[in-house]
C-alpha cells in the first residue's frame, strides 16, 4: 500500500515538500520493495521539485531504508510502516514497528559478526532519533541532500 501527499512544489505546514507512506509485507522481499520505493520517491522528488539528484543521497537513502526495515523485520512482530519525507535540505526515512524496545547502537567491535546496522545508520545520517509510540516505536533518520562540508 502506498499513499502520497504534498506532490506539488509548495511546502506543507510541516515543512515537507513531499511525503509518501508504505505498508511493507511480512517477508524478506519487503526489504527490497522498501529500497525500490525509496528510489521511486527520490525520482519523483527530482522531477517535481527540481532538486539535485546526487548519487550520494540516493545511495545513503537506500542503505538507511535497508538497515531500518531489516531491523524492524528481524526484531519486531507484526506490521512495518515506512514513510519517506522530503525537505529542501534532507530526506527523512521513518520506520514504525510494533516493538516498543528502543534500539541502541552497540560499541564498535570489528570482530562482531552482524548487528552493525544502527552503527552504520548513525554514521551516515545527519540525525537519528527514536520515539516510543502507544504501540511500538518510530525510528527517524535524516539524510542530507548535499554532502557534508
Amino acid at each position: 500500500m502506498e499513499s502520497h501527499a504534498g506532490g506539488d512544489s509548495s511546502t506543507g505546514l510541516d515543512g515537507h515538500l513531499m511525503r509518501a507512506g508504505y505498508s511493507l509485507g511480512a517477508d524478506d522481499a519487503s526489504i527490497a520493495d522498501a529500497r525500490h520505493h525509496a528510489v521511486a520517491f527520490l525520482d519523483r522528488a527530482h522531477d517535481h521539485h527540481r532538486l539535485p539528484d546526487p548519487a550520494r543521497a540516493r545511495d545513503l537513502t537506500q542503505l538507511v531504508v535497508s538497515e531500518l526495515v531489516t531491523n524492524a523485520r528481524k526484531y519486531a512482530p507484526g506490521p512495518v510502516l515506512m514513510e519517506l519525507r522530503l525537505t529542501a535540505r534532507a530526506v527523512e526515512v521513518v520506520v514504525w514497528d510494533s516493538d516498543p524496545t528502543v534500539p541502541a547502537a552497540r560499541a564498535s567491535d570489528p570482530g562482531r559478526i552482524g548487528q552493525h546496522g544502527l552503527e552504520i545508520v548513525k554514521a551516515v545520517t545527519e540525525d537519528l532519533f527514536v520515539e516510543q509510540e502507544p504501540v511500538g516505536k518510530r525510528v527517524t533518520a535524516r539524510i542530507a541532500l548535499d554532502a557534508p562540508r
